[in-house]
């Protein structure tokens, strides 16, 4: 076990379980005598109304164990992976301050390894910015994504060219005069703190059904009014969490452009490629224990 206080970070890709490996594993620890509270470490969770696609863990399910940077944001905000990390790594020194463990929980590669490791962000400018979201608008992410491979090749193989937000960042910190990091780990990283990683696995053919059905449970769950009650409040499709998968294609069906058949579909593949892209970043972490949920419990870890 670590000293007290101490850091868990509970990773993996979405459908592996975490959210209720995490609570299993505060229990846990108050078994033995130490306190925990749970950090969210998933962008999308971040947002208020976004609870179906997000598999947000309801309040009255939470096991009345403390969670922090969970519904922190309105839907119309953007947040900035720089802004969560100040944020998670000021709740964990809280934490800690209480003499309780923190548990750090999610699948936002970047998010995670903001906290754990000694990641410095590269600065901001609103003006530049600015300017070059009109030339998206004006020229699409096509023409800025092809400036920025011929800037920077390396960050480029490792953004999606459709990406416009991506694109522009990567923009914005080279006319800024900064080296990008790409939304990579650093080739050596250097931890923040003392931590402990435990990445969730799943047998990739029981994950693929699991991830199946749970998209087409969201649609049974009223994903559909969710994304209307959004609308409502004043969500629209092109802002940042508005494109969360799930989401996009909800506000698709909504507006008549996808069939509900055609919006389950592309969510299913969606999310099946981004849980392959999950696997694939934590299984750089080269201090992570991997861990299959159905056949270890916390205690065992611990």
């Amino acid at each position: 076990m670590t000293a007290v206080p101490g850091l868990f970070a509970v990773v993996g890709a979405t459908g592996t379980g975490k959210s209720e490996f995490a609570l299993d594993l505060v229990e846990t620890l108050r078994e033995r005598g130490r306190d925990a509270e749970i950090v969210g470490a998933d962008a999308m969770q971040l947002y208020r109304g976004m609870d179906i696609a997000t598999a947000k863990l309801p309040v009255d399910e939470r096991r009345g164990i403390v969670h922090h940077l969970i519904d922190v944001l309105e839907p119309g905000e953007d947040a900035a992976v720089a802004w969560y990390q100040q944020a998670a790594r000021e709740a964990i020194s809280e934490i800690w301050s209480r003499g309780h463990d923190a548990v750090l929980v999610g699948g936002s590669g970047l998010y995670v390894s903001s906290v754990l490791w000694d990641f410095r962000f590269p600065p901001r400018d609103e003006a530049l910015r600015a300017r070059l979201e009109c030339e998206l608008e004006a020229q699409g992410p096509g023409v800025l994504f092809e400036r920025l491979r011929t800037l920077d090749p390396a960050t480029a193989a490792r953004i999606d060219a459709r990406n416009g937000r991506r694109v522009i960042r990567a923009l914005e910190i080279l006319e800024l005069g900064e080296s990008t990091h790409g939304a990579a780990l650093p080739e050596a990283p250097v931890p923040w703190a003392p931590h402990r990683i435990l990445a969730l696995s799943a047998p990739r053919e029981e994950l693929v059904l699991r991830l199946d059905a749970r998209v087409e449970r969201m649609w049974q769950q009223g994903l559909l009014a969710e994304v209307s009650s959004l609308r409502e409040a004043g969500l629209e499709p092109g802002t940042t969490a508005a494109r969360a998968i799930g989401y996009a294609q909800a506000f698709a069906q909504l507006d008549g452009t996808m069939t509900e058949h055609e919006a389950i579909a592309e969510t299913q593949a969606l999310t099946r490629r981004y849980a392959r892209r999950q696997v694939s970043w934590f299984r750089r972490y080269a201090d992570a224990e991997w861990i299959d949920p159905s056949q270890t419990r916390p205690s065992a870890v611990l």
